[in-house]
């Protein structure tokens, strides 16, 4: 049986796990969005991009690793607001 301290111990979210974790996810999906783009260039996706990703306009080497520079700090930038929003609601339970 698990008691409460036990359960607080478990519902806790490293911080900088999660920041590179989804930083690179994102990267990884958008690496992926441009080799779809370059594979079926009638179907691009680049229009969502220029919405999403500031001065990210077409594919080049220069947007692609602006793409995956801004996608990097879009990941932190969830951890750095849902981690800690999770652990003070965590310890609250």
């Amino acid at each position: 049986m698990t008691t409460a301290t036990e359960v607080h111990r478990t519902a806790h979210i490293p911080i900088q796990a999660l920041g590179w974790s989804l930083g690179i996810f994102f990267a990884i999906t958008f690496t992926i969005c441009v080799l779809f783009d370059l594979a079926f260039p009638s179907q691009e996706m680049s229009r969502l991009w220029m919405q999403l990703l500031p001065w990210v306009n077409g594919i080049s080497l220069g947007s692609y690793l602006l793409g995956v520079a801004e996608t990097l700090l879009y990941g932190w930038f969830v951890a750095l607001i849902f981690g800690p929003l999770f652990n003070f609601l965590a310890k609250q339970n």
